[in-house]
């Protein structure tokens, strides 16, 4: 110890990032995120906060702010492809969440209360990017977009699902990623339905439409997700392909699928992405780390993407403040919150039989289900076992020790 701070650069500024950057400057280290869009990123489609990810988000003092914003979703309708009604669900059942103590929120909502939460305590840059990172044995050489050369004692990618911090150090993309099957396109559309808090979903052969009111806001998320192989990233990246997939895939279907066409033409916000997962056998490499969807992504079906980002984020950072050593506390990293991620990874495939069942077996089994589900409720029948996975993490077993500051890492 020669009273040091170490300095560790993040890179992305979404939710695991400023997560792991405020348990850093808690735990004495000097931190610096890199962001590059001009400033957060607000908007976006509904997420959720469950089971050990509520618990670390008490720890950070901001669970009155995220309850404040909760979404409070009343239920979910789903709609056969003739049109009409199977029956509605209570979202709690139909998530495996936890009643009055997870969360459902704003995308943007969460992104701007980490941000207040943070944005005095470390240094924040925007609008710029890293360009390369050279690992040596005392410190990485770091060089932005913008021509900035500096030096940290540890980097950290927590830059999303296509990370770039992923592919300089640990190599492409495909070598880690693992398609489901499954496209989709997000995008806002006017709210002509008088939707309130509500989600509809629509489904015919290995498709899914949807409707989703995250409030009673004058705009609604429409969604589309549609089985097909796997599309090259040279088409993937292609709006106009993008747009006209979504078009032809559904041209066919009833039910509000037309309005939702429309909405699509008119939007321009449409996110279009595969449904895919990241599975890699170590995050780290020499004194580099991943953490979040750049580590572990687990697929829009599983719904646990920021919950298994922010207990990441809280693991890596009190797993760095536990060792002087960044050899020892990344092996401590993937030892502690490995078993909670993978886990939770695999929640993907009963999201994909809930919300596109790919045969008619599992699609008359998925109905059976939404019918039965008033009555099992009021028999108290409806299972909760997914929040033993959710919750498979105890954050008070991980170790919290008092700040600390060392010359390296």
């Amino acid at each position: 110890m020669n009273g040091i701070r170490r300095r560790v650069l993040i890179s992305g500024a979404s939710i695991a990032g400023p997560a792991l950057g405020y348990w850093l400057h808690r735990h004495g280290f000097d931190v610096t995120l890199v962001e590059r869009a001009p400033t957060i990123r607000l908007g976006g489609y509904a997420i959720d906060v469950r089971g050990t990810a509520i618990d670390v988000i008490e720890r950070m003092g901001i669970l009155p702010a995220l309850k404040a914003a909760h979404v409070h979703t009343r239920k979910f309708t789903f709609i056969r492809q003739d049109g009409r009604k199977v029956g509605s669900i209570d979202p709690d059942s139909l998530m495996g969440a936890e009643a009055h103590k997870d969360v459902e929120l704003p995308r943007g909502s969460l992104t701007s209360i980490l941000h207040d939460l943070t944005r005095d305590k470390f240094e924040y840059i925007f609008s710029d990017h890293v360009t390369a990172l050279e690992d040596g044995p005392d410190e990485v050489a770091v060089t932005f977009q913008s021509g900035q050369q500096r030096s940290f004692d540890l980097v950290i990618g927590a830059d999303g699902l296509h990370s770039r911090t992923r592919a300089m150090v640990f190599g492409p993309e495909e070598r880690f990623s693992r398609y489901l099957g499954y496209c989709f396109g997000v995008f806002t559309m006017p709210n002509e339905f008088g939707m309130v808090r509500e989600g509809c979903i629509f489904n015919a052969h290995q498709k899914m439409a949807g409707l989703y009111a995250i409030g009673d806001q004058a705009c609604i998320h429409g969604i589309m997700v549609m089985k097909m192989p796997e599309p090259s990233r040279d088409v993937l990246g292609d709006a106009r392909w993008q747009r006209q997939t979504l078009r032809d895939g559904f041209a066919a279907e009833g039910w509000m699928v037309p309005s939702l066409l429309k909405g699509l033409d008119r939007s321009d916000d449409l996110y279009f992405d595969t449904m895919m997962q990241i599975r890699m056998p170590s995050w780290s490499r020499g004194r580099v780390a991943l953490v979040g969807d750049a580590a572990f992504a687990p697929s829009f079906f599983s719904g646990q993407g920021t919950s298994i980002a922010l207990v990441g984020a809280y693991v890596l950072a009190s797993a760095l403040a536990s060792h002087t050593s960044h050899e020892a506390a990344f092996k401590e990293y993937e030892r502690l919150a490995r078993p909670f991620i993978e886990a939770n990874q695999a929640t993907a495939a009963d999201g994909s039989s809930i919300m596109v069942p790919d045969n008619p077996t599992k699609l008359w089994l998925r109905n059976s289900m939404i019918r039965l589900s008033p009555i099992l409720s009021r028999l108290g029948l409806v299972s909760r076992n997914s929040r033993k996975v959710h919750s498979l993490l105890d954050v008070a077993a991980v170790p919290q020790p008092a700040p600390i500051a060392s010359g390296s890492a």
